[in-house]
């Protein structure tokens, strides 16, 4: 029997962790094993965790390596406590009851399988394809029919080979936060690995904080971030698309990537108050991504 591992990466969100862990140990299919990765959170999560969840084990880190640093090390140590499977998920995420079975079903027809991720509205989405150096989502009628290939998927929720660690190596702990499972599933792509999403794999995701802004009279909703988290962002798709080797056409992508930052750019600069401390984290995730510099650099 094939054995899993769930690996869950947490920062100081326990209440959303205590969610998660309740579903995922409440599933038809529970994993064989759960190892939750702590950032070095500091509003008792360790606590929790050993008060309320006995069974799961705990790596703690010393230091917030970011969740890419998290998965980096998280999965490194369930592939090599031997585990043939590997659950990848985020705190914020709570599979429906039946979403690993649903994934194992189709475990002899790729070595990636992924889930549909549903959001508080209750639209779905989560995988999708590089195109032209963007992240382009699949249609929403592709869900409702049976298993399809993809290219792209998020660290929430997809089922990972053990095969694909050693073929592919681990997350790349160096970008800290945002855009690493993007990168991770472009090398797998380079690797000509078949990853499938299961649409009848649903995971809820808390996807994040939406402000409701005008701007000469007109609404609109938006997507918050932290000014910070720009940085990340924008620095990590320029370093995949400036500097890697399975990011082409490199032209396009280029042309793309500016054009995004100046999109949003100017959507900060129109929509939000904070929007120079925007301005200048992203033109330094721009700088850095030219120069190569990753790391965690803020907040």
């Amino acid at each position: 029997m094939d054995r899993v591992c769930a690996v869950i990466v947490t920062y100081n969100r326990k209440e959303l962790l205590r969610e998660c862990l309740q579903a995922v140990l409440s599933q038809t299919r529970p994993p064989d094993h759960v190892l939750v990765v702590d950032n070095a959170s500091t509003d008792g999560t360790r606590e929790m965790l050993k008060e309320e969840f006995p069974e799961v084990e705990v790596l703690a880190l010393p230091e917030n390596q970011g969740g890419a640093g998290g998965f980096h090390e998280g999965m490194k140590k369930a592939y090599e406590e031997g585990f043939d499977w590997l659950w990848i998920m985020d705190d914020d995420t709570y599979p429906e009851v039946d979403a690993l079975a649903a994934l194992l079903e189709h475990k002899g027809e790729a070595e990636i399988l992924v889930p549909v991720q549903r959001t508080s509205d209750g639209s779905m989405y989560g995988v999708g394809y590089w195109k032209g150096g963007r992240y382009v989502s699949a249609r929403a009628d592709a869900f409702a029919g049976g298993v399809f290939r993809v290219e792209l998927f998020s660290f929430v929720g997809p089922l990972i080979n053990r095969r694909v660690i050693a073929d592919v190596g681990l997350p790349r702990a160096e970008f800290f936060i945002w855009f690493d499972d993007v990168e991770y599933a472009l090398r797998v792509r380079k690797k000509g690995k078949a990853v499938l999403c299961v649409p009848r794999s649903v995971v809820n995701h808390d996807f994040g904080q939406f402000r409701r802004v005008s701007f000469m009279g007109r609404n609109k909703l938006r997507l918050f971030h932290p000014a910070w988290k720009i940085y990340y962002g924008a620095r990590n798709r320029g370093w995949v698309v400036l500097r890697s080797a399975y990011a082409e056409p490199r032209l396009k992508s280029v042309i793309a990537y500016l054009v995004d930052n100046l999109r949003q750019c100017l959507g900060d600069l129109v929509y939000e108050p904070d929007r120079w401390v925007r301005f200048t984290f992203r033109c330094l995730g721009i700088w850095d991504a030219v120069t190569g510099r990753l790391g965690k650099r803020y907040p």
